[in-house]
Parts: structure tokens; sequence; C-alpha cells
């Protein structure tokens, strides 16, 4: 997400330490909108990893074990760029912007990996089906969407203590 989409999203921009912006409502408490869209931010980025990672270890013959961390890798990679594209486009230098990522990002896309690896895993025959079965790829669009119920309720928390998804916002 680039900062204008952040600054969007979020109504800070220029904005009055005093003023009540779109993310927080009543006592400070984040918004359930605001908790899924750093959700879905992260998910976005952690699911091209995610899937192109278990799209080459399916069609290479890598073993369960070694196409699942090939996808969290490339997860984690993928997630990280995509933060660090907005925040540099922010003008923040680049070991800044690496920072900010690690901070915004590693949680939850964590909490994501662990739980859409796990239903993968899980599910019987999923991961040995190949990536021309219906059964792959409806157990890793299954996978991804319980992981993104699960981890808004995780941003939520993080955000509303100013960590997690809540430090790329002073860079816009």
């Amino acid at each position: 997400m680039d900062a204008h989409e952040h600054s969007s999203m979020d109504g800070h921009a220029g904005h009055d330490p005093g003023d009540h912006d779109i993310a927080h409502g009543p006592g400070g408490s984040v918004s359930w909108a605001m908790a899924a869209q750093a959700t879905l931010h992260c998910l976005t980025g952690g699911a091209i990893g995610e899937v192109l990672g278990m799209v080459i270890g399916t069609s290479i013959g890598l073993h369960n074990a070694g196409t699942v961390v090939l996808s969290v890798a490339l997860a984690f990679v993928f997630g990280y760029a995509l933060t660090m594209r907005g925040v540099l486009r922010a003008g923040v230098p680049f070991g800044q912007a690496v920072t900010v990522a690690l901070a915004a990002d590693t949680v939850s896309i964590a909490v994501m990996e662990i739980i859409d690896n796990i239903v993968m895993v899980a599910v019987p025959g999923a991961m040995d089906a190949g990536i021309s079965s219906a059964l792959f790829w409806l157990s890793l669009a299954g996978s991804l969407a319980i992981a993104f119920v699960l981890t808004t309720p995780v941003n939520r928390w993080m955000i509303g203590r100013g960590q997690g998804h809540a430090v790329v916002h002073a860079y816009h």
C-alpha cells in the first residue's frame, strides 16, 4: 500500500493530533475496518508469495516441508516488499524502510503463514494434489480466507497499541 493509500485509509494526513480520525473510535479504539484493511494489505503480499511457493514447490516435486518453507519465505519477501514500496515512495531511506516493513508486517505475516500452512497440511491430499487439481486450489483459497479471519483481531490489537501496521502511518 502506498503512502497516499495509507493517508486516505486512516485520515491522518496533516491532521491535528486532537482530531478524531477514521481509524479510531471513541477512546482511541481501532476500528474493525482498519484492522481488516491492514490484514488485507499483509495478506496481499503474503498470498502472492504463498501461492507462488505452493505452485513452485508442488510443480517441482518438493517434499511438503520444502514446499511450506519456500511458501513462507516468499510470503515474507513479497509482504515486506509491498510495504516497502509505499514507504520508499514517501521518501524514506531504504534501510529505514526495511525497519518499518519488519515492524509493520512480521507478526501479521507470521500468524497468517502459520494458519494457512496448517490448513494446507491438514486437508487430506491438498499438498499432493497438484496444481491442476481443484482440491489444491480450493484448499489454498480456503487456507488464506481462514488466515485472514483469524489474523484480523491480532492486527486490531497490535494497531491499538501502536504496533504492527500502525508504524507505517508515521511515514505519510
